[in-house]
């Protein structure tokens, strides 16, 4: 007899709609968008971009071995290190979609100089090296409301 070794993750399906039909299942949802999503959402990667399927992972800095926490270049290391890649841009808007059950933040603060608590955040490569353009997509329920 076999033993089959359950795998681990959440099977999502990204890309394949424009921009247009993206925003707009966004909207259908009821998720509410930042102004560092709508940024993201510009960017070319979702001009026409290719579907197909992923194994998205949650990890904690600290399962990454980072008990202190780490700047971005050390936790994507920690996590390559661990035989994880990085998503595509185009996995924020379609995992919110698909996690839409995610569990309400501590707190409403939407911004102090940190990562928000009670968020997921997508561990994609920055599109821009402009310390002032957003380094990726994170997913937050504030109040109930879903947010990108």
């Amino acid at each position: 007899m076999m033993r089959t070794a359950k795998v681990e993750g959440l099977v999502v399906r990204v890309g394949g709609r424009s921009r247009t039909e993206t925003i707009q299942a966004l909207r259908d949802a009821g998720v509410q968008l930042n102004a560092y999503a709508e940024t993201l959402l510009a960017h070319p990667a979702f001009d026409a971009p290719v579907s197909r399927t992923l194994r998205i992972v949650e990890r904690t800095v600290e399962q990454l071995g980072l008990a202190r926490g780490g700047i971005q270049s050390h936790v994507f290391a920690a996590a390559k290190n661990q035989g994880l890649d990085l998503c595509p841009l185009v996995t924020g808007p379609y995992l919110r979609l698909a996690k839409m059950a995610q569990a309400n933040a501590p707190d409403s603060v939407l911004s102090a100089g940190r990562g928000p608590t009670g968020a997921i955040h997508i561990a994609s490569e920055p599109v821009s090296e402009d310390v002032e353009y957003p380094k990726g997509f994170y997913l937050r329920v504030i109040d109930e409301q879903p947010w990108l």
